[in-house]
Formats: C-alpha cells, structure tokens, sequence
C-alpha cells in the first residue's frame, strides 16, 4: 500500500491538505486505516516504520575539535602575525618568529578551550520525548519505546506520561496536559476530543490535540499518532535550530575590520618605506627587515589574546552577576543590545498562579502576597483586615480548599526561611495558597471533612464537584457548614467553576456574616458585572458555591444533587509579574533599550501584565499571532515598531519578529525559557535562556543562560556587556595608538636617514608586556558611573570613532616626538663622547647627514626603548575613561593597574640592567642624566591625554 494518501499534516502554512485537528476523528481513523478497537498490526507498523522511520529527531552534524581550531586562525590579524613569523624565521630572526608564533597558540588555546562545549540543542529536545509509550497494537495493550511509534498508533494517555508524539485525541476525559515549554501557555490546558476546529487555530487553542514532548498534568485519554520524528510540532522546531545559522557578533565584525585595515595600512607603509631606502642606496635586505619591523610595529600582536582573556574575564563577571555565558564573543553583544524580546510567563511574571482577588457580597478583597509562599495580607479598601472578621470570605476559602486536589509542600529553606512548591493543577494550587493566608489549612481540612465523593472539572461540564462527610467539629474547627452547632453529621457539597454555570445552579447567596439569603435579580447581575470587571483586568476567575445535605448526596442524580447551591463568592487569580521587573524595565528604558513582550498566552492577559509592569508604551499596540499571520514581512517590519506585546504566538512568529527587528537594524535579544523560544533564540544577535525554568533546549540553543532567572539579571548583564565593549575599546586604543607611534618613530627615523630607534625584539617587547599587562587591568574596569544612562552604541558605530581617532592622533604625535627626541639626544650624546660632533654645527643637521652604518647607537636605541615604554605605563593609568579625569576616578583604585604597571616595570628594569637580557634586546646601563631625560619626557603624553579628556567633556557640555 502506499502512504502518501494520508501523509500527517502539520500545519497549512507548511503543507498541503487538511490539519488533523480540523478533521472528523472517525475521518482520521479511515484515513490513516486504523481499526479503533484493534489498532495496527505488527505487520503492519513494519511497513510504516520503513516509511516513515523512527520516532526520533535528526541531530545535526557537530563540530570538530579540528574545525574550532582552524576557526581561532580565521582572522585577519592572526594571519599577519603567521606571515610575519614565517617571514622571520627565513631571515633567520628566529628569536621573533618564536615569540609570535607562541602569541598565536597562546590565542588559538584559549578560543578552543572556552568554545569548545558542542551544540547539544537537539540532543535535549530528544530527551524531551518520552522512553515509552502504551498503545494498543494486534487488538492488546503494549508498552513499547517511543522511538517504534508510527502515524496510526493507538496510544494510550494518563497522568504523568510524556506525550511520545503528536496526535489527535480520540478520547479525553478530565485531560489537561502541560503545553508551557511548547506555547507559553502558563495553565495547563483542558483537552476536548469532540471539538472540531478551524484549520488555521493557533497552536495553543488546538484542543483536540496532543503534542510531543508535552506532559499530561491530569486525566487521561486516548489518541492516534499524527506525526512522528521530524514531521512533529517539536520537529518542526528542531528542523528550525537546524535551519539557522550562527552570525558573528558587532564585536567580531569590528575586530576584524579593524584588523583588516590595520593590515592594509601596515603593508602600504611597508612598501613605501622599502621603496625610499631602496632608492636612497640602502641594501634591499637591510630595508626588507625595517619594512618586517614596521609591520610587527603596525600589528597589535597583544590583541587577538588581550580580546579573549578580556572577554573570558567578562564571563567570570557575569556568572556574578547571575549570566552564564556560553560563548567568549557573545559577552559584549547583549551590552549593544538595542531590543530586549522577552517571554512572559517565568520571565516577566513569577510562573506561579497567584488570588489576588476575591468578590464576596459585594466586598472585593485584595490578597497581597507572591507565588506559594503562605503568608500575604487581606485587603479591604486598601486597610489590612483579619479575614476571621469576614465569615463569607472564610467559606469561600474553606470551599475552594476542599474542592481541590493540589498540594502544597515545603521544598526546602533559604535564607532561614521556608521554600514552598506546589503538587498539581497551578489553579487550584493558587487557591490552596489563599486559603494557607487565612489560616485554612487544606490537608488539616480534608481530615475534618473527609472526601466521600466527586465529580471531576471536564472542559464540557465546565466544574468540579466533590461531596464531603460532616464529621463532629473539633474544639478548634469553626466550620462555615455547621448552621447549628447541635447537628453533628451529614454532608456539604462544594462546588468550584465557570461563573455563570455555578450561578446557574445557585439559589441563595452567603452574605458576608455568614448567613444564606434567597438570590435576587439584583444581586446576579452584580455578581455577573464583578466577573465581567475581574476578567477585564486578565484575572482568571472562578466561582465556589457549597450546600449542606443530611441525606448522603446520590451523585448519580446530577438533577437533584445539582441545585439549590449557596453562591459565596468569587476568586480572581493570575501569574502576577516579578516585582523587580518594573525598576528594571525602567533603567533598561533610560539605556536607551526597548523591551517587548513576545508570549503563548491570551491577549487580553498580556496586556494586562505588560500595563501593569510599564511595558506597554502610550500609543503602542497589542498584536496576535492570527494578526501576524496575515502580515507579509514588509508590513510586519512597519508594525513591529509600534507592537509593545505579541501574544498567542507560534514558533514561526517568533522568529519571524526577530527577524523583522533585525531587518530594522536592530541588535536583537531574546529571552526565553520553552522549547518554543529556541529558534528565535538562536536567530537574535544574543539568545537568553532561563537557568532554572528553562528548559534544556532553550539553554542549548541560547548564548547565554541566567541561572536566577531574573529579569533583573538581564539589566545588569546588559550593563556589565556595555561596561567590557567599554574597557575593549579602551584597550584597543590603548594598544593602537602605542603602535601608531611605534609605525611613525620608525618610518619618520627612515625617512630622515637615521638609524631604526627600536629593533624588533623591542617592539615584541612593547605589544606584548609593557602594553600587553596594563591593557589587561584596563579589562577588569567597574565602569563609569553614567553606563546605564547612555544609549546604546548605534550598530554600524565603528570601534575607533571620532573621539578615539583625536586621541590616536595626539598621542602619535606625542609619543612619537618624545621617543624621538630622547633618540635624538642619544645619538647626540654617543657623538659627543666620542668626539665625532664637531664643536659650533647644528646637531640636529648633523644627525641628519651622518652616516650611521656600522655605528653602535645602543645608548639612543636603550633610550628611545626605555621612553617609549614609560610613555606607555604612565599613560595607563589615564585611559581608564574616556571621559572622567584620572584624579575623579581615582588613580589608584584599580589595583590591577598597580599590579600590572608595577610587573611591567621590573621587567624593563631587567631588561635594561641584566647583561644576558642586554644582548637579546641591544640595551644598556642608563646614567642618571638619561633616566631624568626619558623620565621627564615619557609624562607628556600622560598629561597630553589629560587636556584632550578636558576639552572632549567641555565639548559634550556646550553641544
């Protein structure tokens, strides 16, 4: 037989046909040839598992050791310093090329070890499916690996079983399944096998429908298998992980530009310094050495490793903070961030059900408190009242505690006080927990009126009934169902569900001193109109009623055992947002970020939440997924910046958002906890999971990963992502305008005839250790204190702007007129000790026309070193803002500088005093006289550095 015919549809936008939840069970049983009382046969499901294979996600290709490590050297700096190690080491300068060459390793080691956790995303949505499954096969119940399932499967459903594939329920009774890892949704949803929906429904309204890697919270059912491995909702997703492709960040895109330019720039001076010895007689091989020295001068050696350690520094800080980062070059990302997407429910809001209402007799009783934890105060009118002093509202706690079937437990303690966590349906845990606050206590409650009976809440029935024995009331019961004290038995039966189905079935109603008068048409339509006001502010509301029988309650007669019920109240609950989202939503606006809210769950609730924490701006919409489903790109693109909040979403909308932002230019971060969140994730410039709630796929996919799940985390990872992007920059000019000033002290001695003031181990010297060490400490900067307050970075903002192009320029021009001028006076002093200058000539112009080969000029070269090396560990200490004088920022209150500065200054004492260490680096003793000239001159760039801070705020005071 062939397949094809009944091939599973997924979804209209991705194929073809019909959607299974929009067909007739009995047509779907014809169509995919399934006997509803046999189910397949095992020839049968041969035939289909060689069809349709395993019921298994495909894992994409991982990657290589080999591969990471040839990805270090796909740079453009790097692969200067391998030409230049091989250009070395064939001039027989294999002191240099080793140098670089261990520059290089020590580079690539470190991008391999801190890059080299592998991509496990589809190995978690794996685990997400269930190891077994119970299905009816060959007319009996088996149980069998998930992996051996095909379309047609008969599968059997009940409470704490995984869904092992998507399928189309047969059969649902009391059914609700966990879909919030799937659709965002925060309550599980009630399963309805009979309903038959609209082909284009979004995910999450599919009622008639199971879906994989989902959990069953309670009942059971029976459905047919629809879809298996790729073809699944799950499948779907993973196809999509798959699909998209991991982009360089701002950062790396800057780096290597800047690297490139670098490079271009040191081989054109290269060349045309060759070109000018050439042509004024100098030997080609004596010129091709100057022309290797300029380029490892124009070649930052230190900042391919100084930009890894910075960054694996970074993540130390942010693991601190609550961030786990899961790549090197995703730290800085998040601090450029211009939109933060963020997923409601556990992120924005607390991801546990919470009352925070009650109606009862016309009272509307605020319930303050968060999550499960039992304690929070009753309000009236904005007093705190003693719930005891309102009989009324203690029955409809009572009633909403025994009509109930969630526990609450203690998980643990912190910080010496109880940790809670709740056992069952997220509602009725709510209600446990407002009754906990009242002091009525659901398990102590349960043994006083013990459970003889009930009637399960069904998504047709649209409540929950259950019949408890009316036992003789201890001394410290006081039970709302006693109307005599003297009547020691009988039954109370509560009732719990949909407003307007329990009012229905009411007759009286409890006013608020506990005694049960006849309904009036007044009083129903104040309760409807109090329903109607508490569902508008996205509080889910349910109704609880009771009444008191002497004669055990027959609940096979639902006509009589269905009437004359006492209405008490209503109760108003909702996944309440965190409370430390608002001040942060307000320091991530005053940074210039925007924030939307991207959710699974119903409009009307995510408006409400959005308002109440601040998200949703004045003039600013609410859209759903059926709107963006209706969008072209184009349209999304103009609308997206106006759409505070989307809500009842797909995985294809997600992504579609994300990529609308970036369309725009934005720098996108996502934030997520579900499976649903991952592609999105993985397409934004920075994915954020959630440690604790999320789940493996999210964690997997996203680059970094907050282990509180905290909102607030997210700010302040955004402000540590700006505060390293800022020390980067501060290094990178640290760095660059130290071998700007090594290119044109070099170029300009060439230029004029002299000798090369620094040779090449030199300059190795200066990049790595006396500018590699303090640009370090600049790495372990706090930040000034006005981060937070500035927009961020445009995207197309290069590393060296307009305010770091003017600091290149005056530091060039001093550092390199200070080394030269203390060559200069060396050279001057070499002559002159030796009798060569001639007494009454200008000694500059005699520099300029001696001829310097085979001349010894170790004290000037010694000199020129030792300035340029102080220039550089004085300057320090001023580029630690590039703004804020040194002395607000206090000089030495960074210790790292002291360490660092204080390291680099022993070495080149070494260096210049060691006689071993003379040799290597053609330096010398220097007398006292030379030490208080390149003493004296190496502060000026330091103080130059000073007046162009000062002159950059006054700019920014008088724009």
């Amino acid at each position: 037989m062939t397949y094809e015919k009944f091939s599973p549809k997924i979804d209209t936008s991705r194929q073809n046909g019909d959607s299974w939840h929009a067909v007739e069970a009995n047509e779907i049983l014809r169509r995919l040839e399934t006997p509803v009382d046999k189910g397949l046969t095992s020839e049968e499901v041969q035939k289909r598992l060689q069809h349709f294979g395993e019921n298994v996600l495909a894992e994409a290709p991982g990657t290589t050791f080999w591969q990471m490590l040839l990805e270090q050297f796909n740079n453009f700096v790097v692969l200067m310093l391998i030409a230049a190690a091989l250009i070395s080491a064939l001039l027989g300068e294999y002191v240099e090329a080793s140098a670089i060459m261990a520059i290089v390793i020590l580079n690539a080691a470190l991008g391999v070890i801190q890059e080299h956790r592998a991509e496990q995303a589809l190995a978690a949505l794996r685990k997400l499916a269930a190891p077994d499954a119970h299905v009816i096969r060959d007319g009996a119940r088996h149980v069998i690996s998930s992996s051996g399932l095909v379309p047609g499967d008969l599968v059997l459903l009940e409470a704490g079983n995984y869904i092992p594939a998507d399928m189309r329920l047969l059969e649902a009774i009391n059914l609700r399944i966990e879909e919030a890892a799937l659709t965002g949704e925060s309550v599980p949803v009630q399963k309805d096998a009979t309903v038959l929906l609209k082909s284009d429904i979004p995910l999450g309204d599919r009622k008639n429908t199971a879906f994989m890697g989902t959990l069953v919270n309670y009942g059971r059912g029976r459905g047919i298998v629809t879809a298996t491995g790729m073809r699944t909702q799950i499948g779907m997703i993973a196809e999509m992980l798959q699909s998209v492709k991991q982009e360089p960040t701002p950062l790396q895109r800057r780096l290597d530009q800047l690297g490139k330019t670098l490079g271009w720039a040191a081989l054109l001076i290269c060349a045309l310094v060759f070109l000018i010895g050439w042509l004024r007689g100098y030997q080609p091989l004596d010129m091709f050495l100057i022309a290797v020295g300029l380029a490892i001068a124009a070649v930052p050696e230190g900042l391919p490793a100084v930009v890894t350690i910075s960054l694996a520094l970074g993540m130390r800080e942010m693991i601190k903070r609550h961030a786990l980062i899961r790549r090197l070059s995703s730290v800085e990302t998040l601090g450029s961030a211009t939109t933060i997407c963020s997923d409601k429910t556990g992120t924005l809001t607390q991801n546990e059900m919470t009352v925070t209402r009650m109606w009862v007799d016309s009272q509307v009783m605020e319930i303050s408190g968060s999550g499960y934890n039992p304690h929070g105060d009753f309000l009236l009118r904005g007093k705190a009242v003693n719930p005891s002093d309102y009989p009324a509202v203690l029955t409809a706690l009572w009633v909403a505690a025994l009509n109930n079937d969630a526990d609450l437990e203690v998980s643990g303690a912190s910080n010496g006080k109880q940790t809670f966590r709740m056992v069952g349906d997220p509602t009725e845990g709510a209600m446990i927990v407002a009754a906990s606050k009242a002091g009525a206590r659901a398990r102590e409650l349960n043994l006083s009126y013990p459970r003889v009976q009930e009637i399960p809440f069904d998504s047709t029935r649209k409540r929950m009934l259950t019949v408890h024995a009316l036992k003789e009331p201890r001394t410290e019961d006081i039970s709302p169902f006693y109307e005599e004290k003297q009547m020691p038995q009988g039954y109370v039966v509560t009732l719990k569900g949909a407003p307007d189905i329990v009012l229905n079935l009411c007759s009286h109603y409890q006013r608020m001193d506990d005694f049960a008068i006849p309904f009036t048409e007044e009083q129903r339509l104040r309760i409807l109109a109090a329903n109607d006001s508490m569902s508008q502010d996205a509080l889910r509301v349910l109704a609880v009623a009771y009444r008191v029988s002497k004669e055990f309650p027959d609940v096979e007669d639902l006509e009589m055992l269905e009437q004359e019920f006492v209405f008490v109240g209503l109760i108003g609950m909702i996944d309440p947002p965190r409370p430390e989202v608002p001040p942060a939503l307000v320091k991530a606006s005053r940074a210039g970020i925007r924030t939307i809210m991207i959710t699974g769950d119903y409009p009307q609730t995510a408006r409400a939440i959005a308002e109440s924490i601040g998200l949703l701006q004045s003039g600013h919409q609410v859209l759903t997924g059926s709107d963006l489903g209706k969008m072209d790109d184009s349209t999304l693109q103009r609308e997206v910046l106006f759409t505070d909040v989307f809500a009842r979403v797909s995985p294809e909308h997600k992504l579609r958002i994300v990529e609308a932002l970036r369309a725009r230019g934005e720098i996108v971060a996502m934030t997520g906890d579900g499976v649903n969140d991952a592609p999105s994730i993985k397409r934004a410039d920075i994915g954020v999971a959630m440690g604790i709630t999320g789940t493996d796929v999210a964690k997997e996919s996203a680059d970094m990963v907050l282990t509180d799940d905290n909102y607030v985390s997210i700010v302040s990872a955004v402000e540590q992502g700006r505060i390293i992007y800022s020390n980067i920059r501060k290094f990178v000019f640290f760095l660059l305008s130290s071998n700007v000033a090594e290119i044109m002290i070099i170029f300009l001695a060439t230029l004029a005839g002299l000798p090369t003031p620094l040779t090449v181990i030199q300059l190795l010297w200066l990049n790595l250790l006396t500018d590699g060490a303090p640009a370090l400490a600049l790495a372990m900067e706090t930040g000034d204190p006005d981060e937070m307050q500035r927009p961020p970075r445009p995207p197309q903002e290069p590393i060296i702007n307009r305010s770091m192009r003017l600091g290149i320029i005056i530091q060039t021009i001093t550092q390199t007129g200070a080394t030269l001028l203390a060559f200069a006076l060396g050279l001057i002093w070499h002559l002159a000790a030796g009798d060569a200058l001639p007494a009454g000539v200008n000694p500059l112009a005699f520099l300029l026309n001696y001829d310097w080969r085979g001349v010894d000029v170790q004290t000037a070269e010694t000199m020129a070193f030792v300035t340029l090396s102080l220039c550089e560990l004085f300057r320090a200490y001023t580029v630690r803002s590039e703004r804020l004088s040194i002395f607000k920022m206090g000089v030495f209150s960074n210790k790292f500088m002291q360490y660092a500065v204080g390291l680099s200054l022993v070495l080149l004492l070494l260096v210049v005093n060691v006689p071993f260490l003379q040799l290597i680096f053609n330096t010398h003793f220097l007398s006292l006289r030379e030490w208080l000239v390149v003493v004296g001159l190496a502060v000026i760039p330091a103080i130059s550095e000073e007046i162009t801070k000062f002159y950059l705020r006054w700019r920014d005071r008088v724009r």
